[in-house]
């Protein structure tokens, strides 16, 4: 094998070279917005490796979802600094219509722990300059991490002011995006009653056209864009990439008899997924592992593609050791990575809760739109069965694993619920406090999906607290809910605790919109509880 050192001094001494006399010698204000429509990102950062992405417009024909345009070949280049005078690596990809004119590249050798910058060049074209981060080296004593944490972002439902303000930090090592970051309905279809900005194509995605056309529409958001530009992410799906309450043989919003093959439909939606967003193409497995030296491991999940059909609420088949959420392998894989992991920090990138949650009695005219949000039936009930709760035998595989094992600073990041939260992840719920908790779980809002207040129409901090008060007063485990409020997530990792900041926005409706930190949750090492700290 060879000294990676020895390669990357040979790399910069020859191909590297030659590559970087045709781009420093063009000016990095000479940028195209025509052909880079859809800025740039980067993402899944390694210690020497990161994978960079972004799309070209060569032709006017050239749309996304058209399948129109030629092949051709885009240059990209990373550099030590953003004037692009210490040029580390550069190449040369081909693409065109058969990947919708998207363009996805590792860099490698780089070194950990360190800032880069990149861009790309078509032509004459050059695009903006993007900024992205490695991961430390695998030994690393890291003494912090900041991670921005989002979900549940809907261009219907509002602007992406939230970007905005993880963007704007400078100080981001990575974003975790949970799920959902594009929704598949059609204009006026979702969110309830009301239509901010529509989609495009002007209809629900099913083909792989709708597909690309709507990732499209969603990386022209100058907000999503300036967060993509800022920060490294990592990203899951949950359901709405391709459709609500997705499992792994169809979806609660698929009619095959009007909407055509499921597995058709799904292969649209998974194809234009890998070709519009900055994750390794790895098939058909998205669940993936990133560490950050001894501080911290981050498991990504995929709980759409494995899952068993969903239940009815109620139902004694939520403990039907056949049925599964994630699947065996990769709950198999969660397990052992957990189980042998030497990080501080045991980070789990869930996209639906975990916590158990009963539903408490609560007035018809706030119990009915709470589990329509929830996606449950409106005549109550208490599991929400799109959640782990819906998959018991596999939260007990894995939470007993853990309890026996005695594995401690298992601490699971959640979107989803389009709402807040902070909780004990208990061995029984029904016992707790005198059950022990055996992990923690803590729950960002949506950048813009509706939640209680929007989908009841009354001002926030209204309807909503009887419902939180009455869900805490049934769940002991559950130290916080907020059911009105979006925005994102600030995760603060250091050896002593994990600690969540959470960011709420003004008007989910103005792209403008200012946001003021809310509430703080803190993880001690070793305690396996949440709590609250002063916000500062």
């Amino acid at each position: 094998m060879s000294n990676p050192l020895d390669r990357r001094t040979l790399l910069r001494a020859t191909g590297v070279a030659v590559g970087v006399a045709g781009l420093t010698a063009l000016p990095a204000t000479a940028t195209s917005s025509e052909v880079f429509q859809h800025g740039l990102a980067s993402g899944d950062p390694l210690p020497t490796t990161v994978l960079l992405w972004t799309r070209v417009t060569p032709t006017p024909a050239s749309l996304p979802g058209s399948g129109a345009g030629p092949n051709v070949d885009v240059q990209w280049q990373v550099a030590a600094d953003r004037a692009f005078t210490r040029v580390i690596a550069s190449g040369t990809v081909a693409t065109g219509p058969d990947r919708d004119h998207t363009v996805k590249v590792d860099a490698t050798g780089l070194s950990p722990s360190t800032t880069y910058y990149y861009r790309f060049r078509l032509n004459e074209a050059v695009s903006d300059v993007g900024t992205t981060r490695t991961a430390p080296a695998a030994d690393a004593d890291v003494q912090r991490l900041r991670f921005g944490v989002v979900s549940c972002s809907n261009w219907q439902a509002g602007h992406f002011a939230a970007y905005r303000h993880l963007a704007e930090r400078g100080d981001l090592d990575l974003v975790v995006h949970l799920g959902d970051y594009l929704y598949e309905y059609g204009p006026g279809e979702f969110p309830v009653g009301y239509t901010v900005r529509p989609h495009v194509p002007p209809r629900e995605a099913l083909t792989l056209s709708d597909y690309r056309q709507r990732h499209a529409q969603y990386k022209t958001d100058p907000n999503l864009r300036a967060l993509h530009a800022a920060a490294p992410w990592t990203i899951t799906w949950d359901d709405h990439e391709s459709a609500n309450d997705a499992w792994s043989g169809g979806a609660g919003n698929h009619d095959p008899a009007t909407e055509g093959d499921w597995a058709s439909r799904r292969a649209a939606a998974r194809r234009a997924y890998f070709e519009w967003m900055p994750v390794r193409n790895t098939g058909d497995r998205l669940y993936r592992k990133l560490r950050f030296g001894k501080l911290a491991e981050l498991s990504m999940l995929d709980l759409r593609s494995h899952r068993s059909k969903q239940v009815k609420i109620l139902s004694g088949e939520v403990d039907d050791p056949n049925r599964s959420i994630a699947g065996g392998e990769q709950l198999s894989w969660l397990i052992d990575g957990l189980l042998s992991s030497t990080a501080r920090w045991k980070l789990v990138g869930n996209p639906v809760m975990i916590s158990p949650t009963l539903i408490p009695p609560l007035p018809s005219h706030i119990l009915g739109p709470l589990l329509s949000l929830l996606g449950l039936p409106a005549e109550g009930g208490v599991v929400f069965t799109d959640q782990w709760d819906g998959y018991t035998a596999d939260r007990r595989k894995l939470l007993s694993a853990l309890a026996r094992n005695k594995v401690s600073n298992t601490v699971f990041l959640t979107g989803d619920v389009h709402s807040s939260w902070a909780c004990d992840v208990p061995a029984d719920a029904g016992m707790y406090p005198l059950s022990p908790s055996l992990a923690t779980e803590l729950v960002c809002p949506s950048v813009t999906s509706d939640n209680i207040d929007d989908v009841l129409h009354v001002p926030p901090r209204t309807a909503s607290v009887i419902a939180e008060k009455a869900l805490q007063g049934l769940n002991r485990h559950v130290k916080w809910v907020e059911y009105d409020s979006h925005g994102a997530a600030v995760l603060d990792v250091t050896p002593s605790s994990v600690r969540m900041d959470w960011y709420f926005l003004a008007d989910r409706t103005k792209p403008d919109s200012p946001a003021r930190l809310a509430k703080s949750f803190r993880v001690a090492n070793g305690t396996q509880r949440v709590q609250e700290i002063n916000p500062a």
